[in-house]
């Protein structure tokens, strides 16, 4: 059966090439092939021409799945909550649910039960993450930065009480607000931070 070979693939991620490559056929076949297989419940489709075994999903790990994030919308990198429950800043614990920083458009998506959530944030506040193995994350004060503007705007709510405020750099978000709007630096006053 050629389904067996799609574990010859030997990748998480892998597309329409991959799949011409393995199952030995023409691009205009691996791509009615892929179909049938996201049907069948065989693939699981991330966006076009992206597709993971189904049968390896519940194993990835949540770093996986943040590289997932990344790569369903780009430019995006992990953030706000799902940022400070990653580095145990707060004793909130999302499962299933991670959310990230956007240029493009404010979207969710649901893939196998996992909720992929992308806040679009203006270009001139798209920085302050780094790159963590395969995947981009806010550092922790710029997720506690993001998480304030957007409250700002009525756009998110953040469970403050969740957050162990000792841990940031209070000297990096002095730096990190001189980007940001007045009502995020009087956010930042009222929590100690600034």
């Amino acid at each position: 059966m050629k389904a067996l070979r799609l574990r010859n693939i030997n990748k998480p991620i892998f597309n329409l090439r991959d799949l011409e490559r393995v199952l030995n056929v023409l691009p205009t076949s691996a791509k009615v092939i892929a179909s049938r297989y996201v049907r069948a419940g065989l693939l699981i489709r991330l966006k076009r021409d992206m597709y993971v075994l189904a049968e390896q999903w519940p194993y990835f790990s949540i770093e996986q799945k943040f590289q997932f994030a990344n790569l369903i919308q780009t430019p995006s990198y992990v953030s706000l909550m799902t940022a400070l429950s990653y580095y145990q800043i707060s004793t909130q614990i999302q499962r299933d649910f991670i959310e990230s920083i956007a240029l493009k458009r404010t979207k969710q998506v649901n893939i196998e039960k996992t909720i992929f959530h992308y806040s679009k944030i203006k270009s001139d506040l798209y920085f302050g993450f780094v790159r963590q193995r395969n995947f981009f994350i806010a550092e922790a004060e710029k997720a506690l930065l993001d998480a304030f503007y957007l409250m700002s705007l009525k756009r998110y709510t953040l469970d403050v009480a969740a957050i162990d405020f000792g841990k940031f750099d209070r000297q990096k978000i002095a730096s990190l607000l001189t980007k940001f709007p007045e009502s995020v630096k009087q956010m930042a006053a009222e929590h100690e931070l600034a």
